[in-house]
């Protein structure tokens, strides 16, 4: 099968490694510039906004599935151009990518169909927004109504901060168009759980499920990113919590879609809090989660090219989706100064890697020397698997301290909380964060 990837960042590393295994007879191309994909993909640096020259470029590869993998350009409508060309496409329409692509929609949307998520209010005159925090109860969660690359989310303890971050985001522009609406929801606590599902638009079916780390710095410090690590499965999400999440989310999610005419055909993530009063909502993307993709497509087992094809065709009831049963741990190995300023062009040098780990590239080129060097803000991804987490763990910090670049930096403590709760000392841990808990 020829498939095209859109997207050459660590997720779609990711998607390509899955689908070069060797059971796997396929022809990949991708849509981007990649170091690392190079060697498995034919690329073309086509610009991701531009269509009608993807579309274009898919014909005359004889494209036969196109997998998009960032939000924005399944927001703007790629999904249905390919499909409008007679391309299979695994990805959301446009009106269905909606889900992501406006914070104010998915929460109108969780409303309308009774699915827990926390209280908010919408503003898109800023006076308005000023006027609501002045009495309003804290902490608030202000988030930015459109997409912000992961950044758009500002948890706020205190006025001030909630009224900086209101002027940010709609006076000062700091997120653009994405800004000018923003939502501002009641703080809810607990572990976070991130949720991937397949969809076919009227099947469903759930990967393991992961722990994402947003914050730069280690305790959940500092502004934040697309995702610093994760590790896959997340102790928290257990067969009682899953149980219940299909029948109060996954389900309600799928049905609401459906019935308001915008079935989903992709991957729909689910960002979850585990709150004491049950699992709620913080986010949806309509795509797969980066950096969740890493750490749980190691753990596939399954023909990932037979799940994505099944739901392009709504018969993802008839394929295999099963995970293996060890656990994986990915770190993220990011440029200094990211996710603010930050240099590129630094030389990357990898050491030998063990068996179990993994090297995915995010940011990464061929210089004219013929170096490897840094492109982006985050470089690398160092995934590890093993039968134990603290195994994953320990495998995966090993292994990055075989690679180096000038200004490197990661987070010392992936994985952290997660090795205290299967430990039975993680109890100490809840309700003291709102971070993403995304789960496949």
């Amino acid at each position: 099968m020829r498939i095209l990837i859109i997207g050459s960042g660590g997720r779609e590393h990711a998607l390509a490694k899955a689908l070069s295994k060797p059971q796997h007879v396929h022809e990949l191309f991708a849509i981007g510039r990649n170091a690392g994909m190079q060697s498995l993909c034919s690329m073309a640096d086509i610009s991701m906004s531009d269509h009608a020259a993807i579309a274009a470029y898919a014909l005359s590869q004889q494209i036969e599935l196109a997998v998009v993998g960032p939000d924005e350009p399944l927001v703007n409508g790629l999904a249905d151009a390919f499909r409008s060309h007679g391309i299979p496409c695994f990805g959301p329409s446009k009106e269905a990518a909606r889900i992501e692509g406006s914070k104010a929609f998915s929460k109108a949307f969780m409303q309308r169909h009774h699915i827990p998520t926390p209280a908010y209010r919408v503003f898109s005159d800023c006076d308005q927004a000023y006027s609501y925090l002045v009495d309003c109860e804290l902490p608030v969660v202000v988030k930015a109504d459109g997409l912000a690359l992961g950044k758009g989310v500002v948890i706020a303890f205190d006025r001030e901060t909630a009224f900086k971050a209101v002027k940010q985001m709609m006076v000062d522009d700091q997120f653009g168009a994405s800004g000018k609406t923003v939502v501002i929801e009641a703080y809810a606590s607990g572990p976070e759980v991130s949720l991937l599902v397949f969809s076919d638009g009227v099947n469903a079916k759930a990967m393991v499920s992961a722990m994402d780390h947003k914050r730069a710095y280690d305790g959940d410090a500092g502004p934040n990113t697309g995702g610093m690590g994760a590790i896959a499965p997340n102790p928290w999400y257990t067969e009682e919590i899953a149980a219940l999440c299909e029948k109060t989310i996954i389900e309600p999610t799928l049905q609401g879609l459906r019935e308001e005419g915008i079935p989903f055909t992709g991957c729909l993530f689910f960002g979850l809090m585990l709150t004491q009063a049950g699992p709620v909502v913080i986010e949806y993307n309509c795509r797969f989660g980066d950096p969740e993709t890493e750490a749980v497509l190691s753990l596939l087992q399954s023909d990932i090219a037979d799940i994505l094809v099944s739901c392009t065709n709504q018969t993802l009831d008839q394929v295999e989706v099963c995970f293996s049963s060890g656990y994986a741990c990915s770190i993220a190995l990011a440029s200094g100064g990211y996710p603010l300023s930050y240099e590129t062009g630094k030389q990357i040098t990898i050491g030998r890697l063990v068996d179990g780990v993994e090297v995915l590239h995010a940011g990464t080129a061929i210089d004219e020397s013929g170096n490897l060097v840094t492109s982006g803000g985050r470089v690398l991804h160092v995934i590890a698997r093993a039968d134990t987490l603290d195994s994953a763990v320990e495998q995966a910090y090993r292994a990055v301290d075989s690679i180096s670049f000038a200004g490197m930096h990661y987070r010392k403590d992936i994985g952290k909380r997660a090795l205290l709760k299967e430990r039975g000392d993680g109890s100490s841990i809840l309700g003291t964060t709102q971070t993403r808990i995304s789960q496949c």
